[in-house]
């Protein structure tokens, strides 16, 4: 024990005694500690103020998020009806646009396409560019890699496009990647 230990150690047992025989020691003591209390007390609930205010901007973030990103999962299934009708407008021919009832058929499915291009516009799900980029494996999925003359790295098909809505990715594009030449 140190002699700085040893002094206080006299000096408390030298208090205790006298506060044995004088009150106002006692009564001293008393309200020390009880300031000590209020002051525990205190810390204790400033630290649970904060943590309610912490738990409160956590769920206000969450319900801002949620709200935000609720139509995700509609728009994710929404891109299946997109690809089907963008693939169908690809595969019909100049001579069946050429004939009356089939151009009527077809204008049909094309404003259908417009009317689901203004719907994702609307609710901020956009087309995630790809040829002629860089592959960024949050943004695409490269599914084979093909000999070019590009940069390797660098996207040259897209085989399905990909699609964000605001920051969030609803569906990588699948693409082929330029490498070497053999």
């Amino acid at each position: 024990m140190t002699d700085d230990e040893k002094l206080h150690e006299e000096a408390e047992e030298i208090r205790k005694e006298t506060a044995e025989g004088a009150p106002e020691v006692a009564e001293h003591d008393r309200v020390a500690e009880l300031e000590r209390q209020i002051e525990e007390a205190k810390s204790k609930a400033l630290y649970a103020a904060a943590e309610t205010q912490n738990v409160r901007r956590r769920l206000e973030q969450e319900l801002q998020q949620a709200t935000s990103y609720a139509a995700a999962g509609f728009a994710r299934d929404m891109l299946a009806i997109k690809d089907h009708l963008d693939r169908a407008l690809a595969a019909v021919s100049d001579e069946l646009r050429a004939d009356k009832t089939a151009a009527q058929f077809l204008a049909g499915i094309e404003a259908t396409a417009r009317e689901l291009d203004a719907a994702f516009q609307r609710n901020n799900v956009t087309r995630i560019p790809s040829i002629g980029q860089p592959l960024d494996p949050h943004r695409h999925q490269a599914m084979i890699e093909m000999p070019s003359d590009k940069e390797p790295g660098t996207i040259i098909e897209e085989m399905q496009a990909g699609y964000m809505m605001k920051d969030r990715l609803l569906r990588p594009a699948l693409v082929a990647v330029a490498k070497k030449p053999d």
